[in-house]
């Protein structure tokens, strides 16, 4: 009996040690982490920890996006306000003409060679040989030698001038529809005249007037005129259709003007590809961009973009879309580096149709109507 007392001794002592073993063992090793959503880490708030900022604290901050800002639409200046502005920059910038003349016509003795010298400074200003011709010899009847017309010589040459640049053309900008349709308005011109960006100045100038505007990006050819076009979209606030870069440019014209109508829009704006090393197929892809356009409203302006200062090559270039496209007013870019005005007079008897509209700057409003009286005046200085 003795014995068996022992052998239930020994089995208790010997169950006993295994569980003070698997005991210690527990207590050693450290508890499991969590598992968060996507396999990783969810990192528990450390002991003593009584709340959830303690945890807050050894995590790295969130990262929070800035709201996105609504793009800034600048507010373009009135036309009052742009036309006085642009004057003064004109007188500033063509006033050399001007002095030059009115020096020679205040002369005591207005001889031959003080004739051809008024001759050659109007031809040096892009006047044009018959227009030159016309104003020397309304000059010399009105301005004889001993005086007795009646004589400011300032009062005579800008009379003259006024003529020459015609102040009877109708210099209205068609911008507007019949029928509930939108006006639709064709800007044609080579690249680098700065066609792109006079469509955006002419939306600005339409917005200041309170007008709703849609700009079609056909100069599909180009991309940068496609960003360019769309910039100056945001900018001002209207929309801008476009396509891939190569898309038929007809077909972006003609959605254009389908929104347009859709949207009840005053006017749409439509860009054109420049490129003149082809006539024909110039010819072709304008007819066909004007055509398409027309099945939705008609074309109630087309406007050709011109380079002041290239001179005779601006004229070239007139004859060239003259034939392409019936043209209906006169964009000139760039006058205010140049100080050959009297591109306005050739470029006029050239294509029987008016100047419309003038740049002389870069500046966003830096275009605005062209008035023959205040052109005058600023050749003038």
């Amino acid at each position: 009996m003795e014995w068996l007392y022992l052998i239930i001794g020994i089995a208790v002592l010997f169950v006993a040690a295994v569980v003070g073993l698997v005991t210690t063992r527990v207590r050693r090793t450290p508890p499991a982490r969590p598992v968060g959503r996507g396999g990783t880490d969810v990192i528990a708030p450390p002991e003593g920890a009584t709340d959830a900022g303690a945890a807050t604290d050894l995590l790295e901050p969130p990262l929070v996006e800035p709201p996105l800002e609504a793009p800034v639409r600048e507010k373009p200046e009135s036309t009052k306000s742009r036309l006085v502005r642009l004057r003064e920059r004109l007188a500033g910038s063509q006033g050399g003409l001007g002095r030059g003349l009115l020096a020679l016509l205040s002369r005591e003795r207005l001889d031959e060679d003080t004739w051809e010298s008024i001759e050659d400074l109007l031809l040096t200003a892009d006047i044009g040989v018959a227009p030159t011709q016309q104003v020397v010899d309304n000059l010399r009847t009105r301005l004889r030698v001993d005086g007795t017309e009646a004589g400011d010589p300032r009062a005579v040459l800008r009379d003259e001038l006024i003529k020459l640049v015609d102040p009877t053309m109708d210099r209205r900008l068609q911008v507007t529809g019949t029928d509930g349709k939108p006006g639709v308005v064709l800007v044609v011109g080579v690249n680098g005249a700065g066609k792109t960006t006079t469509v955006g100045k002419i939306a600005r100038i339409l917005v200041a007037e309170d007008r709703t505007v849609t700009l079609g990006a056909a100069d599909t050819f180009r991309a940068a005129a496609v960003d360019q076009l769309a910039t100056w979209g945001t900018r001002v606030g209207v929309e801008v259709v476009r396509g891939a870069e190569g898309t038929d440019p007809a077909s972006v014209a003609f959605e254009a003007v389908k929104q347009g109508v859709e949207h009840g829009i005053d006017t749409v704006i439509v860009d054109t590809a420049g490129r003149l090393q082809n006539k024909q197929g110039l010819m072709d892809e304008l007819g066909k961009v004007k055509r398409v356009i027309e099945k939705q409203a008609p074309v109630t302006e087309v406007l050709l973009v011109l380079d002041a200062t290239t001179g005779q090559n601006g004229l070239i270039q007139a004859r060239v879309f003259r034939e392409v496209v019936d043209v209906t007013g006169i964009v000139l870019t760039k006058l205010d580096g140049s100080a050959k005005g009297g591109i306005v007079v050739a470029v006029q008897r050239e294509l029987g149709v008016p100047v419309k509209l003038v740049g002389l700057g870069e500046g966003p409003d830096d275009l605005a109507p062209f008035d023959a009286a205040a052109f005058v005046d600023a050749l003038l200085g």
